[in-house]
């Protein structure tokens, strides 16, 4: 049975970015590069002002005893208009924010600074050469990298990369995770009842769980514990899907039928039972280059198994270069018993008050799914710590949308 530290390990041998598609930019969000894109075009592509005002000689403002000046105001320059004509000799032009600036100007006195008479300007002060004068390639030159496959693709990167005129982006291929609960006591939503049964909802948090993470989940029809079925099923699934998850079957029973399954679709099982509460039952094999999570049947540690393990693979498989969810300190809300031989991961909301602070859920079992309802922490209670008073401080893994973590939680 491995600790949870090296369950991470073993799994983590096995993140890899997958395979680079062309998407369009809308298609990109969420995802990352393959590989980095550059500038196609200057920013600014023009000296252009960053007010509205007017373009002026830096010179012609600066007088020996700083008194105010008069000059001719002669043409416009507005931003999508013709471009503007040469600054004439002793004038200024007025200028628009975003406007090309005219050869011979170097400063914009912004309007507010300017007291307009007629055709003439009024300028009470000098005004620095370059003043709110944005000059081209300031922001980026042509050939400087854009975006680079650390970078999450988020609303300013798909602007920034439209901005460049980039239609399509080379980004990694979502990975298509196989889902198949197992077991001859499920039935579907909506099935007749029969004695000894339970409605199937393991496929409905983990592929939903698979597409949150950015893959792409397929349904499988439940799986019956007859073997032939079931190594059917996995055979189709290990040649058709990118990542398998299962749930069900990888106990010790007569009936958990798994572990004959992957043996026989030749996988290479790395590990089958981890050292934590839920989830102890969790096996994890490779089949060629696809990796077969089995997970245990109960609800609640189904997902929390697939949030430590398979989420960060899947994240690998988009490029996220900070696969894992990050982790903080909190207090917790109440006095707890830690297991003696296992590491306990406890579901529960986080409450910010005067500090970061677990309200744990009440009911902790395997199958207590109402623990999941709004649980956006598991906490680590640490195998053999006993007796922990409300207020002690614990590590918890924090279950939001982030910018993520290279390092796994919980490292001894």
């Amino acid at each position: 049975m491995l600790p949870l530290d090296e369950a991470f390990h073993a799994v983590a041998a096995h993140h890899a970015p997958g395979p680079e598609e062309r998407v369009p930019l809308l298609d990109a969000r969420g995802r990352f590069l393959a590989h980095a894109i550059v500038a196609r075009h200057d920013v600014p592509g023009f000296d252009n002002s960053a007010m509205d005002g007017y373009a002026v000689r830096a010179g012609d403002l600066a007088t020996a005893d700083g008194s105010p000046v008069s000059l001719p105001v002669e043409g416009e320059s507005r931003a999508g208009g013709p471009p503007p004509g040469p600054l004439a000799d002793g004038a200024v032009m007025r200028i628009f924010t975003g406007a090309p600036m005219p050869a011979g100007a170097d400063a914009v006195v912004m309007q507010e600074d300017v007291a307009r008479e007629g055709a003439t300007a009024r300028f009470g002060a000098a005004a620095p050469v370059g003043a709110h004068v944005r000059r081209r390639a300031e922001v980026l030159a042509i050939g400087d990298p854009v975006l680079t496959p650390e970078d999450a693709l988020g609303p300013g990167e798909l602007a920034l990369a439209a901005s460049q005129g980039y239609a399509l982006l080379p980004v990694r291929r979502r990975p298509v995770v196989a889902i198949l609960s197992t077991g001859d006591e499920l039935r579907e939503i909506g099935a007749p009842d029969r004695p000894g049964s339970l409605i199937d909802s393991n496929t409905y948090g983990l592929a939903s769980a698979a597409a949150a993470a950015g893959a792409t989940p397929w349904i499988l029809p439940l799986g019956v514990d007859a073997p032939d079925a079931l190594t059917a099923r996995f055979e189709e699934a290990v040649h058709r899907a990118d990542v398998v998850v299962s749930t069900g079957g990888v106990s010790v029973g007569d009936y958990d039928r798994v572990a004959d399954a992957l043996d026989a679709v030749g996988a290479d099982t790395l590990f089958t039972k981890v050292r934590m509460k839920p989830g102890k039952p969790v096996r994890f094999a490779v089949a060629g280059r696809t990796p077969l999570f089995g997970l245990p049947g109960n609800p609640v540690s189904a997902l929390v198994t697939f949030e430590l393990f398979v989420r960060p693979l899947l994240r690998s498989r988009l490029g996220d270069p900070r696969p894992y969810r990050t982790t903080l300190d909190v207090a917790l809300d109440r006095a707890v018993t830690a297991p003696a031989s296992r590491d306990e991961l406890a579901r529960a909301t986080l409450s910010r008050g005067p500090g970061p602070t677990a309200r744990l859920a009440d009911k902790q079992g395997s199958g207590a799914t109402t623990s999941l309802r709004g649980a956006d922490l598991l906490v680590r209670l640490p195998m053999g710590a006993g007796r922990l008073e409300a207020g002690t401080q614990a590590r918890a893994l924090h279950l939001v949308e982030d910018g993520g973590s290279r390092d796994a939680p919980f490292a001894r």
